[in-house]
């Protein structure tokens, strides 16, 4: 929990009153143990808030959620500036949730709540957090936004409100003290202005400053009913809807945002509903978070809107890469949504693009994000980290120190004057450069020799050899400390003229290629040249061949070359077919002489074979693969390894120096990916092709073991076991469990269960009884065993006699009642051992089968009827028996039904207006007592019946209030638990209610006279129609007797013309006109006429054309206001 930073008092304007400071602290009440506090933190430091609650009488884990201000929840906040961790003790059963934030930023400031739910349970506390900055910088609160951070925008949109660094022209220098007492005495629609003139940024720091330093009066809005909420929340891609309800129906709004009208479009939609006003926005995105006015004249009220973004998930991981020093390294993964915002880190450091070193290339591709390292060095060595808001990856990065291979050395030459010299040799690293020597002085290019570097071959390059170019020659690589040396033997013709014969003799120097005696080395695919020199006066035949076979080809592949006193066995690119045993033969007429050689062509080996994984770890497994079969005629030396993830095609180097086993164990690998692996092989010439790929394997641990072995139960020849799950499975999950024992001293243990066990309980069987036995269990995943629980002391296999004890149910100790018909289902729980032996007796007799079921076990007896009968009623006993031991427990079964009707119903007396009833109680209870009677009564003349009494304990009662002159009949009902009887018992005799001489005198009846004359009470209203529509005009009328109806046009009674439809329904008169033309237009009449006068209304019907000008319709409707106003 984050302590309180010392600062200097504030001033009294800013100190809450006693009642703010009690309202802002929170009882420790519900869930919590422990609550975040209100907090002053520092800008830039770090700030920690710990909330713990105990778990002990909840069923489920609880669930925590962090939230700022009302609304936005925190969690899809989380990243580098939020951090949020869970941890929970086994053994208080607490649970601790820690909120962090990373360097502070004004922004931050504000009221935060934490919610913690389990189920039916809630608990919530809340706290604020207020940013200061170091004291001696007293305005960077507020005047520090442009210094805040890339992540302040994700929790404050003050952000958006930022001005542009520009340089502003100087403003002159204001205190502190003066810039609030300036904004408190200012009205609030000129805050924006003198905070951006003495560069304030924060504007709602500033507000809340304000707010603390001057109380506000509460104001009644003259222009809202209701006001915006005070912040909105909704996913990115929704829309959502802003609301306000005004006083004034007709008032006309503006919808701001950060200060900006909004205009009407397609995504701000402004609808007014009545005294509603709305702004629609649709498919929010980021820039729509902001703050929001609604603004009616100089009255405005204001909201936040916050938009959440959906959690991006990685859907394409980061490999792992192994390379050396300068290589080219590119980290790329696939995340969910375009657009995302992704973090790099390295270990435990941020990566940002505005890197100094520019070291590090970010490249965003749609989904597809990439960091870059042109030139990978020793110290980046590590992981690296990726971060979206829905997850995170990493990746190993292992760079080492470059080694330069040596592919293809310099050999020896033997050259004749004049011909041409050539030195080459091929390295790993094409960039590499080099130097040449000859015999340790360094060989400088001319007209004559050449020094050339192509790729990875380098070539010292001699024309017209001479004598003095003889010697050693060195190649050294620039950077490394290794040299590649060879000589050149300068071979020199001597002609002797003495004109005799001379046996021919074969001069074999191969000495640069001779590994033993008569045999020469060739790489596969280089060059053989072999030259032979060869004497003898007159000049021998020379004659090659291989085996049997006469190599004769002047041209090809495999070719011989002659030359005079020099014979050339040349092969071009050696191939394994062309190793064998070769010889020269030369003869002449003064002799013959012979050579024999083995040429033995060695090349890299063939790949390993069979790579599989025998094994896996956490992080590591265990490769094994046999060496190749054919080693390419050179020793192996050892193995290369290279893994890469599945659905992967970057592999990565497990070694760089070679390993000579065919065992490897490869490590620093992540539980629960799927991984592939393949080996080279290297001899003396290079390395093999890969090997084919093993299967995918997976690293995966063995769980850890199980919890909590105790034993349960033991008896002569089992014993009964059970344990907990282990604290850690991992991604391997669980199988099952195996259960083993042994006898004490033994260090042979037997499995107990031929298949794997998915519960936590088993019973070993068919133990020796009396035997002090071992027991442990093991936890089997597909990683393999774990390490067993074992019980701390042998356990004795033997019965433990134990007196039988019947645990009855509460609820069964006393009367136990159910109504006819109801199932009875009696589980009575017992122990003792060994089993005890359960029989039920009914009222002392064995209780039938045929009526009650009866069900036995080890541990308890259960009592079973279907549907019960008042025959089921009465006292079972459960006896319990163990040899000569013995216990009993009784239960009382009572099975109840509805009473039978009370009897001998009958009226005793009768008084005024009043009758006395008795009766006697039920032959039938229905096995229970009688809790009440309802008496029911009704008149002999309309024979319906009313309750008078009901739950009358008593067999007797007086019916009041009867009517006088009525005769009245009654019955009564019984009732008990199961309710009312089924049928009543009615009085064997009625009660006759007589009168008392009461005279009734009605008032005599007068007439109402109703004749009236004709009056209209809704008169006829103008009309004005289109020609070619019918219409009708109404009006209504009273009058008595029936009026008589006339319907005028000008004054003209109207016929029976069927071009009018007059009709008359309860005074309403209508006249429909079909079709009206031009002509139908005028003053329409209507008089109604009775005996007593007549009455008249008239109305002017105007039958306007289909089409009409707008100024003709425009003057129509002013001559109607006209009459309207006549």
């Amino acid at each position: 929990m984050p302590e309180p930073t010392e600062q200097a008092p504030p001033p009294e304007a800013d100190a809450p009153t006693e009642a703010e400071q009690e309202s802002e602290k929170t009882e420790l009440t519900g869930l919590f143990l422990e609550k975040p506090e209100n907090t002053v933190a520092i800008a830039g430091k770090d700030v920690v808030f710990v909330a713990k609650v105990d778990s002990s009488t909840l069923v489920r884990k609880p669930t925590m959620k962090w939230l700022k201000g009302k609304w936005l929840d925190l969690g899809s906040k989380a990243g580098k500036h939020l951090q949020f961790k869970e941890t929970y003790d086994r053994n208080t059963k607490v649970y601790t949730y820690e909120m962090k934030l990373v360097k502070v930023v004004p922004g931050d400031a504000g009221g935060y709540r934490c919610e913690v739910t389990a189920k039916e349970k809630c608990d919530s506390c809340t706290f604020e957090i207020s940013v200061e900055g170091e004291q001696r910088h007293t305005e960077t609160d507020l005047r520090a936004g442009e210094d805040a951070g890339e992540d302040e925008g994700d929790l404050d949109f003050s952000a958006l409100l930022k001005a542009t660094k520009k340089k502003k022209k100087p403003q002159p220098q204001i205190e502190e003290s003066d810039v609030w007492e300036l904004l408190k005495s200012a009205h609030p629609s000129e805050y924006e202005k003198i905070a951006f003139k003495y560069g304030i940024t924060d504007l709602r720091g500033m507000l809340k400053r304000l707010k603390k330093m001057k109380t506000v009066e509460p104001k009644v809005s003259d222009a809202f009913l209701r006001r915006l909420e005070s912040a909105y929340s909704v996913q990115k891609g929704k829309k959502i809807v802003l609301s306000v309800e005004v006083v004034d129906p007709n008032v006309e709004v503006k919808w701001l945002k950060n200060g900006q009208e909004i205009k009407p479009s397609a995504k701000y939609i402004m609808e007014s509903n009545g005294n509603i006003r709305t702004l629609t926005i649709n498919k929010c995105t980021l820039a729509d978070d902001a703050a929001y006015e609604c603004v009616i004249g100089n009255d405005k009220c204001f909201t936040e809107v916050f938009v959440k973004e959906p959690p991006v998930t990685i859907t394409k991981l980061l490999d792992d890469y192994h390379v050396v020093v300068g290589e080219k390294v590119e980290f790329e993964i696939e995340v969910s949504e375009e657009g995302a915002h992704v973090i790099w880190c390295f270990e435990d450091q941020e990566l940002s693009r505005e890197d100094k070193t520019g070291r590090y290339r970010f490249r965003k591709d749609g989904k597809r994000h990439s960091l870059i390292i042109q030139e990978a060095m020793l110290e980046d060595t590590g992981m690296f980290y990726v971060y979206t808001n829905g997850g995170h990856s990493k990746g190993e990065l292992i760079v080492e120190e470059k080694e330069l291979e040596i592919l293809q050395s310099i050999a020896d030459l033997t050259v004749k004057s004049a011909e041409q010299a050539m030195f080459k040799c091929e390295v790993s690293d094409e960039k590499v450069m080099g130097k040449w020597f000859k015999d340790g002085k360094e060989v400088q290019p001319s007209d004559r020799i050449k020094i050339t570097h192509i790729g990875r071959m380098h070539r010292l390059t001699i024309d017209d050899v001479k004598p003095e170019d003889a010697g050693d020659y060195t190649f050294v690589p620039d950077g490394y400390a290794l040299s590649l040396s060879a000589k050149l033997n300068f071979l020199e013709i001597k002609i002797d003229y003495v004109p005799r014969q001379e046996p021919p003799k074969i001069h074999l120097d191969v000495s640069g290629n001779m590994v033993s005696q008569n045999t020469i080395i060739v790489v596969a695919g280089n060059k053989l040249r072999l030259d032979v020199e060869i004497t003898g006066e007159p000049a021998p035949t020379v004659t090659w061949t291989k085996g049997d076979k006469v190599v004769a080809e002047t041209e090809g592949r495999v070719r011989v070359e002659s030359r005079t006193g020099l014979s050339s066995f040349v092969i071009e690119g050696a191939e394994r077919e062309d190793e064998g045993n070769y010889s020269i033969t030369v003869t002449n007429p003064a002799g013959e002489d012979k050579a024999n050689l083995f040429i033995k062509i060695v090349d890299v080996p063939d790949p390993p074979e069979h790579v599989k994984c025998t094994g896996v770890g956490e992080d590591c497994a265990t490769i094994v693969w046999e060496p190749p079969k054919f080693d390419g005629g050179a020793p192996v030396k050892g193995y290369l390894m290279e893994r890469k993830k599945k659905g992967s095609s970057r592999w990565t180097k497990l070694n760089f120096d070679v390993f000579e086993g065919t065992t490897y164990e490869a490590k620093r690998m992540i539980e629960g990916i799927l991984y592939e692996m393949r080996v080279f092989a290297v001899n003396g010439i290079g390395v093999s092709v890969p090997s084919l790929n093993s299967k995918p394997f997976m690293p995966i641990a063995p769980t850890s073991e199980p919890t909590k072995l105790t034993v349960e139960d033991v008896t002569d020849t089992t014993c009964s076991l059970k344990w907990l799950a282990p604290e850690k499975i991992g991604a391997g999950g669980l199988d099952g469990y195996v259960i083993e024992f042994c006898k004490e001293g033994d260090t042979e243990w037997q499995v107990a269960n031929t298949d794997l066990v998915e519960r936590q309980s088993y019973t070993v069987r068919n133990l020796p009884t009396g035997e002090k036995m071992n027991f442990r269990v093991v936890a089997v995943n597909i990683a393999g065993r774990s390490p067993p629980a074992v019980l701390s002391q042998p356990v004795t296999v033997r019965e433990i006699m134990e007196h039988p004890k019947i645990r009855l149910p509460r609820h069964l100790r006393t009367k136990y009642i159910r109504r006819v018909g109801e199932t009875i289902n009696l589980v009575i729980p017992f122990q003792g051992k060994p089993r005890p032996v359960a029989h039920w007796l009914k009222d002392g007799e064995p209780v039938d089968p045929k009526k009650v079921g009866i069900r036995n076990s080890n541990v308890d007896s259960v009592l079973f009827i279907r549907s019960a009968e008042r025959d089921h009623s009465g006292k079972y006993t459960l006896v319990l028996k163990i040899e000569n031991m013995e216990d009993q427990a009784t239960l009382d079964i009572r099975i109840i039904d509805k009473p039978g009707p009370p009897l001998a119903v009958k009226v005793t007396d009768v008084w005024g207006f009043n009758a006395a009833l008795e009766w006697k109680p039920p032959k039938d209870d229905g096995n229970c007592e009688i809790s009440g009677y309802t008496i029911q009564k009704a008149d002999m003349k309309t024979k319906e019946w009313f309750t008078v009494y009901e739950h009358n304990r008593r067999t007797n009662c007086t019916v009041s209030d009867l009517v006088m002159g009525n005769e009245y009949m009654f019955r009564v009902f019984s009732e008990n638990l199961c309710g009312l009887s089924e049928d009543p018992s009615l009085s064997k005799n009625t009660a006759t209610i007589s009168k008392t001489g009461l005279e009734c005198k009605r008032a005599p009846f007068k007439e109402k006279d109703v004749n009236a004359a004709p009056k209209f009470t809704t008169p006829l209203v103008d009309r004005s129609v289109v020609a070619g529509y019918s219409t009708a005009i109404s009006c209504s009328v009273r009058g008595f007797p029936k009026p008589k109806i006339i319907w005028m046009k000008n004054r003209m009674i109207i016929g029976e013309d069927p071009k009018y439809l007059m009709m008359n329904h309860q005074g309403v008169l209508t006249l429909n006109i079909r079709k009206p033309s031009t002509f139908d237009g005028g003053k329409y009449g209507c008089m109604a006429v009775n005996d007593l006068g007549q009455d008249e209304v008239e109305c002017t019907l105007v039958v306007r054309e289909k089409r009409e000008s707008e100024s003709e319709r425009v003057s129509e409707r002013e001559r109607e206001k006209e009459r309207e106003s006549e």
